[in-house]
């Protein structure tokens, strides 16, 4: 059972995480989020999260960073939404609007928007064979990516139309808007990242949008941005 500070030390560093990509110590916490106790008691707190599951210590040395069991704790519990402007759901609309009765270019224009809005990668398919993408260059905004091996494995989904619907298929998941975080991908090189994505059904297509990014994405804008971009395509592909 965790405690409320327990609760407040695995937000702070989470979001300190994403913001820097850098393994979260003691000192950092207690002076940018104006902790109520001392860096001492951060750190005897942060030793207890790492024996519950929540942190890890990728060297000796180094801080602490969020596991996948913190990171999914974030998207059940702490998560607040972001709200997407009005302006920015109009624009969407308004842009995706000429394509309403070409299905696979208002899934390409969708996939254009979304990686505009998030600055992740964005792979969209039907279920019927055609995949396509958008914002492959942002892979390589993040370190996570650095590893060639990572970046290959990140690309290779952009062509592989059968990986990519067995990898979000391989965990069942009930809301609208899912989230695959480093193992579940099940792709080892591909271990520090996450998958956010949205099943999509028209009366004539179905298939998928997916953000593909590190497992410390935003996620309280994405999740809301992937949702939003379901929905545009199935009232506006509804058309076709």
């Amino acid at each position: 059972m965790l405690t409320e500070r327990q609760i407040k030390l695995i937000e702070a560093i989470i979001n300190e995480y994403i913001n820097t990509s850098e393994p979260v110590g003691s000192v950092e916490l207690v002076d940018r989020y104006n902790l109520k106790f001392s860096a001492a008691t951060v750190r005897n707190e942060m030793a207890r999260l790492i024996e519950m599951g929540f942190l890890q210590m990728l060297h000796a040395s180094s801080g602490r960073v969020p596991t996948k069991s913190a990171y999914r704790f974030y998207l059940t519990d702490l998560m607040d939404e972001e709200e997407i402007p009005v302006l920015q759901e109009v624009a969407m609309k308004q842009r995706l609007w000429p394509s309403r009765y070409q299905f696979e270019r208002l899934l390409k224009d969708a996939a254009i928007a979304l990686s505009e809005m998030t600055n992740y990668l964005v792979i969209a398919s039907t279920s019927d064979g055609y995949i396509t993408n958008a914002g492959a260059s942002n892979v390589l905004e993040n370190r996570e990516f650095w590893d060639i091996d990572a970046a290959k494995a990140a690309l290779q989904l952009l062509d592989d139309r059968e990986l990519f619907e067995n990898i979000l298929s391989s965990v069942p998941q009930t809301t609208e808007v899912k989230c695959l975080i480093e193992d579940e991908i099940g792709i080892e090189k591909l271990a520090n990242c996450a998958i956010v994505y949205a099943d999509y059904k028209t009366p004539n297509k179905s298939g998928n949008i997916a953000v593909l990014g590190p497992s410390r994405m935003r996620y309280h804008q994405v999740v809301p941005d992937v949702r939003y971009t379901k929905s545009v395509i199935e009232e506006l592909g509804g058309a076709w």
